[in-house]
């Protein structure tokens, strides 16, 4: 968030230590399980009115509909990534720490 740099992840979810152009500890930041919960609810319903309209309009054999196992699993890692870094971000611009009242 301090230098723009795309050095903010490690993994496909997991953030790195710190920032390998500014030297930013990222380590700082609780991004918690905020963003999970809620690609959870929200990619699990789409899903689910994805899988129910293929079923209703065709008629669909059961092996189509393992289709949305790697689908949601694809949309859970990207959402995750863009959850996480976007609530880093914010914790960032607001200067968010545990514990402190503003």
């Amino acid at each position: 968030p301090r230098c723009a740099a795309r050095t903010l992840f490690a993994g496909p979810t997991r953030f790195a230590d710190t920032c390998s152009d500014c030297g930013l500890d990222f380590s700082a930041f609780n991004v918690g399980d905020g963003p999970a919960a809620f690609l959870i609810l929200i990619i699990g319903a789409l899903l689910t009115i994805a899988a129910i309209t293929v079923e209703i309009k065709f008629q669909a054999p059961f092996a189509v509909h393992l289709v949305w196992i790697p689908i949601g699993a694809a949309l859970t890692v990207l959402g995750l990534r863009f959850g996480k870094a976007l609530m880093l971000a914010q914790e960032y611009k607001h200067q968010a720490r545990e514990g402190r009242r503003q």
